[in-house]
């Protein structure tokens, strides 16, 4: 006789049988309104331009962002992530907060395009500065903090003013969430949301985005302010951090590699998390499957799941109208 409270082997492989007895016993779900697009947006006219390393994305000018939103709302798509490319770069990184800048410009057409779209900029400053680092560089070639914050503030406000529904700061930079939370209330923008980069580590797995982004630094690298990827509890911690200092989600990215940090704060913080499947997360499935090494699909749908899985309430990703179009079928 079975002892109470057991479940033997043939009863789990009943339930496998097939997949409505499957969807019985699903403990977790993989949905299109869990995605969130990047865009990468530049200056010029009739620009649709591909992406070497990430093959399916583009860079595009204002005017050819309309079939790219009519193909996401159509595939169920309802947010996106903005990424600039300004056609002037310096120092300061001074157009990222430049109203009329190429992101407040996508942002003012998306809205009045389709009202319904939810949009997420990315506040940063090492897309618009000419040497690729991500805030105000010292003579000694560190990033001055406080300065930076001024500028990321600055950077925020703008796209606020141009409509964005929430800002993204991947900067890095300490105290970040809590100066632009100030500046945001203080300027009448309680209702624009903040996305916080809490857990953004130093990765090998962001190349693809920075020729995609154009924003390689110039020398160096960004360790200096992003993450040791040795360290779980620094990751939870800054998170814990940024919801204290006013964040609506926190994140983390890398998304494959860092699970386990987005399951503790998940579990520990029971605050809503995003996770960022990266460009080089994206690259590597790619080039396998363009190689025949592995079933595109099938992969895909399990990574987005293992994300998911792990505690992600959304997640950002490339593979975004692919998945899309998988799920409905």
């Amino acid at each position: 006789m079975e002892a109470l409270g057991t479940y033997p082997t043939y009863r789990s492989r009943r339930m496998r049988q097939n997949e409505a007895m499957r969807a019985l016993v699903r403990e977790t779900s993989l949905a299109v309104g869990d995605f969130i697009y990047p865009l990468f947006v530049k200056p010029g006219k009739g620009i649709k331009e591909a992406i070497d390393s990430m093959p399916g994305v583009y860079r595009y000018s204002i005017d050819m962002l309309a079939p790219e939103i009519d193909e996401l709302k159509s595939l169920g798509i309802k947010c996106v992530l903005l990424f600039g490319l300004p056609e002037h770069k310096d120092a300061l990184g001074s157009e990222g907060y430049n109203d009329e800048g190429i992101v407040q410009q996508a942002v003012r057409f998306i809205k009045g395009y389709d009202k319904d779209m939810t949009i997420i900029t990315d506040v940063c400053l090492c897309e618009y500065t000419d040497h690729g680092h991500c805030g105000v560089l010292e003579e000694d070639g560190y990033v001055n903090n406080d300065k930076t914050l001024e500028l990321l503030c600055a950077e925020a406000l703008s796209h606020a003013r141009a409509g964005a529904h929430m800002v993204a700061p991947s900067d890095m930079m300490d105290g970040h969430t809590q100066a632009i939370r100030k500046a945001l209330d203080d300027a009448g923008f309680v209702n624009v949301g903040i996305m916080a980069y809490s857990a953004k580590y130093s990765s090998g797995f962001y190349g693809p985005f920075r020729e995609a982004a154009d924003s390689a630094p110039s020398f160096g690298d960004r360790r200096a302010y992003q993450m040791d990827p040795a360290n779980q509890t620094e990751g939870v911690r800054a998170a814990a951090m940024d919801i204290a200092a006013g964040a609506d989600l926190v994140m983390v990215k890398p998304a494959m590699a860092y699970l386990d940090v987005l399951r503790r704060i998940h579990d520990e913080l029971e605050f809503p998390c995003v996770a960022y499947n990266v460009s080089g997360e994206y690259s590597m499935v790619k080039a396998a499957a363009a190689n025949g090494w592995i079933d595109e699909k099938r992969v895909v749908l399990e990574l987005l799941l293992s994300i998911k899985r792990a505690g992600a309430c959304a997640i950002i990703t490339y593979h975004a109208k692919d998945a899309a179009r998988w799920l409905k079928d």
